[in-house]
């Protein structure tokens, strides 16, 4: 069910295709997903992300796995990590030794591998980030362009109580988002198609995408929750190190997690290409990880945090040091913040790189600005939307 659910592609994914894996690279490309280039000030052009759909993104690297010379794909249930001498050395796969220098612990948010060795470190972080969402793919009809975008990747709105996003992906697919906090029962029933159409009919931008005309459903509206910030350290223990989910998760508003995962992949095969021991690579590993990843989700849970809390009417508090989401949203009133966020934006540089505009943002927002809201309707308004879909008692 993950691999239908709306993704993002920065360029951090191509990129790591690029260097570590070209056969999975143009496989990919094969499948038909499309890089995307951006123009730069300088008249130079930027890769700034892949359109693609998850499937598509695993049926690329899975084929490129079948072919890969070296490599045994291997199917089956593992039951736990084996131990010797203080170090693992493999893993028992229904019920058989598979032996290892280095056993890797790719098994996502919701695996449990190693987790009865992992840090108990008081460090790590794990929150519920107080957001749902449910999202629908689509498919352009033959001839028909997409509608409206706010990135060459995407588009991203917010609104009065809740977002939109629409990710275009390969071949004229493409997946409608919208986000609503946990705890706002009355629009939960967007999960019904009845109900999410309509709320799709009601706001402008994905009216012009979802119309029958440019557009038809490829998906039933598929639900995402129980969504969770989390780092995780590593576990500490030599032969076993941790990427992907199994590190960090955030939630998908902001197209993060896979970006994420493929910077762990080149940090950590940059630290073995350099000569780095693998019984012990987690050690260096996870120090690169609490550098680069963590921040990360600790920008996820703060700006999620204060998300749920303006929808809900909580006014912006001016007392306390502002979200990253929240001093990029002030390039729009003053443009001298945006020579502090470009690094941000493509993750290339960390959010603690946002700080020195801060006080252009604060200055922005004591004036009384206010980022507006994309044309739609208002929590309540969309409320009365999906309640006009229910069949009369």
């Amino acid at each position: 069910m993950q691999f239908e659910h709306a993704h993002g592609f920065r360029p951090q994914v191509p990129m790591m295709l690029q260097a570590e894996w070209p056969a999975a690279l143009k496989g990919w490309q094969d499948l038909e997903a499309r890089p995307v280039e951006a123009a730069n000030p300088d008249g130079s052009r930027q890769l700034v992300g892949m359109l693609s759909r998850r499937s598509t993104f695993e049926r690329a690297l899975r084929g490129a796995a079948e072919m890969q010379s070296g490599l045994t794909l291997r199917a089956g249930h593992v039951e736990e990590l084996v131990v010797e001498r203080g170090r693992v050395t493999g893993a028992r796969v229904d019920g058989a030794l598979v032996e290892a220098d280095l056993v890797v612990d790719a098994s996502g948010r919701a695996g449990r591998l190693g987790r009865s060795r992992a840090s108990g470190d008081t460090r790590d972080l794990d929150g519920d980030c107080g957001l749902a969402y449910v999202d629908r793919t689509y498919r352009l009809r033959p001839g028909a362009e997409p509608g409206p975008m706010s990135s060459p990747i995407a588009y991203v709105a917010e609104f009065d109580g809740y977002q939109c996003l629409v990710f275009l992906h390969e071949a004229g697919h493409f997946s409608v988002v919208v986000v609503r906090p946990t705890a706002d029962a009355a629009l939960k029933d967007l999960r019904l198609e009845t109900a999410f159409e309509a709320a799709c009919r009601a706001i402008p931008a994905l009216a012009e995408w979802t119309h029958p005309d440019r557009s038809q459903p490829t998906s039933p509206v598929l639900v995402g929750g129980a969504l969770r910030n989390v780092y995780r350290r590593q576990a500490g223990t030599p032969g076993l190190v941790a990427v992907g989910d199994s590190v960090a998760t955030t939630t998908p508003t902001r197209g993060r997690g896979i970006a994420m995962a493929c910077m762990q992949v080149t940090a950590l095969l940059g630290l073995l290409d350099e000569g780095a021991d693998p019984v012990a690579v987690a050690e260096p590993f996870g120090a690169w990880c609490d550098r680069a990843i963590e921040p990360w989700v600790a920008d996820h849970i703060a700006i999620d945090g204060g998300m749920v809390r303006r929808w809900q009417g909580e006014g912006l508090d001016l007392n306390v040091p502002l979200t990253s989401d929240l001093i990029a949203d002030a390039v729009q009133a003053d443009p001298r913040i945006g020579e502090h966020a470009g690094g941000y934006f493509a993750m290339t540089a960390l959010p603690e790189t946002l700080r020195p505009a801060e006080p252009l943002a604060r200055a922005v927002y004591l004036s009384g600005w206010r980022p507006a809201y994309a044309p739609g309707p208002t929590r309540d308004e969309l409320v009365d939307v999906i309640r006009a879909t229910e069949p009369a008692a």
